[in-house]
């Protein structure tokens, strides 16, 4: 099949950015729908992007000294109802069990939206002295959301994800979790995603329902659109309050705790796939690829080439990579074809004359450019190439973010500047009725609060600016 042949099976990314990305996942074998409304098959190429996250995320919580627990999918109605804007907020999305083994349930059960209530009921049978404290566990779950309007990855009504809570006995202490938190995704997401993020307190109005504070990680999209990365929320003692979290702190006295949550879903996939995929597809940093490299034999019925293939496919391994060994009977162009689409970050082609000159060929997913590399320590090149895959991708992401965020100072330049995707900085009074005014005039929302405050006057309404605001349209 010839490039252009290949390419066209996907749409132009700037001519229809969104079927693009719907060709991309499934196309590249990433996901299927499946046979309910709002859900999706997550199949094995995509499973093992989601598997590589988890695994670099788990460590860094595990060495920042949290536990994994877990908790139950189906959670008791009148749960629910105790922190009355948690339900409030979560009543549209949730799903009820009412019937099960033939007979109606005494109570409905609620199916996970998020655990915030369960675990709070947990962490008071649990939890009797500040000897218990800190509490801080986290689960590796699914969730379910009643989406209307669904995407794969993006918005669906199951999807996998991480929450991890936390219980403290000052306000302070779960604070300070809370931003710590916020670093911990803002490294991973530079690190292992290759993904500038932009991170602050969201507005009350975008906070999580029932928490006292919620930041967010924004990611900006190739389309100039936000998409929420991930959140943590300081949740004070409202929680606590609801489900009888207490315990006797040293004065002998009972007190309730303060918690805070966080979490990140296969939300993150898409936005990988929507902050470095290119025409050809997709394009996978190295961290989470499923293979970070392929080979793919050139003449590959000469005597010697596959046996070279093997022996290099061993010695990656050895390295720590993760390999594929093409060897089936499709042409090498073919080759090059279906793994560029699936982004994998490095190709080698190996033949008889790259064997013969000691050489291989490689080339490099985020470039689309070719070189040569000795074949003698092959593992120590191919490791130092995909490092430098990794600061290419997060440097050309970040180039491309910082030269789209514009300022305002009215709304107009806000629409201006939203609809040419872009992230625009503006002043902001602080008061709701601005903040509704900017989503009804410009279908634009405050993704998260500057740390300076460095606009003179609201957008909206000329008074005195309380804060800087990054407003989008988002995912």
């Amino acid at each position: 099949m010839a490039k252009d042949q290949f390419v066209s099976q996907i749409a132009d990314i700037e001519a229809d950015f969104p079927q693009w990305y719907t060709d991309v996942v499934i196309k590249t074998k990433l996901v299927d729908y499946g046979p309910v409304k709002g859900t999706m098959v997550i199949r094995p190429y995509g499973y093992a992007i989601w598997e590589n996250i988890q695994r670099e995320l788990d460590a860094r919580f595990k060495q920042a000294g949290v536990e994994n627990a877990y908790f139950p999918l189906l959670i008791p109605m009148s749960f629910m109802t105790k922190e009355a804007e948690h339900v409030e907020g979560f009543a549209p999305e949730v799903a009820v069990v009412t019937h099960a083994g033939g007979e109606k349930l005494a109570e409905p059960l609620v199916v996970r939206p998020t655990s915030e209530t369960i675990i709070g009921h947990m962490f008071g049978k649990w939890i009797e002295s500040w000897r218990d404290l800190p509490l801080r566990q986290n689960q590796w779950c699914n969730v379910m959301r009643w989406e209307k309007t669904t995407r794969p990855f993006l918005r669906t009504s199951e999807f996998l994800w991480q929450e991890g809570h936390s219980v403290y006995a000052t306000g302070e202490e779960a604070e300070r979790e809370t931003l710590a938190m916020l670093r911990l995704y803002g490294e991973f997401a530079k690190s292992v995603l290759c993904m500038p993020v932009l991170t602050g307190r969201k507005t009350e109005k975008e906070k999580f329902a029932g928490a006292v504070a919620t930041y967010g990680m924004e990611a900006m999209m190739h389309d100039g659109k936000s998409l929420q990365a991930g959140t943590t929320h300081y949740m004070g003692q409202n929680f606590a309050k609801a489900f009888g979290v207490q315990f006797t702190d040293k004065d002998g006295e009972l007190k309730f705790g303060y918690t805070m949550s966080y979490g990140v879903s296969t939300r993150l996939i898409g936005a990988l796939i929507m902050t470095h995929g290119d025409k050809r597809g997709l394009v996978l940093p190295p961290p989470v690829a499923p293979y970070q490299v392929v080979i793919v034999p050139i003449a590959a019925k000469k005597e010697g080439v596959l046996a070279a293939c093997e022996a290099l496919r061993e010695e990656l391994k050895g390295a720590g990579l993760r390999v594929m060994l093409d060897d089936s009977d499709n042409s090498p162009g073919w080759k090059f074809n279906e793994w560029e689409m699936k982004g994998v970050p490095v190709r080698i082609e190996l033949g008889p004359r790259d064997i013969e000159n000691g050489k291989m060929t490689v080339f490099r997913r985020d470039t689309c450019e070719k070189s040569e590399l000795s074949l003698a320590n092959a593992g120590e090149g191919v490791q130092k190439l995909l490092g430098e895959i990794s600061v290419s991708l997060y440097e050309k992401a970040k180039a491309r973010m910082e030269q789209r965020v514009v300022h305002a100072d009215s709304l107009q330049e806000l629409l201006d500047g939203v609809n040419a995707g872009r992230f625009v900085c503006a002043g902001w009074c602080g008061e709701r009725a601005c903040e509704d005014k900017v989503k009804e005039f410009a279908q634009a929302t405050a993704r998260v609060l500057s740390e300076k405050n460095t606009h003179a006057t609201c957008l909206c309404c000329g008074a005195k600016a309380k804060y800087t605001v990054y407003f989008a349209r988002a995912y």
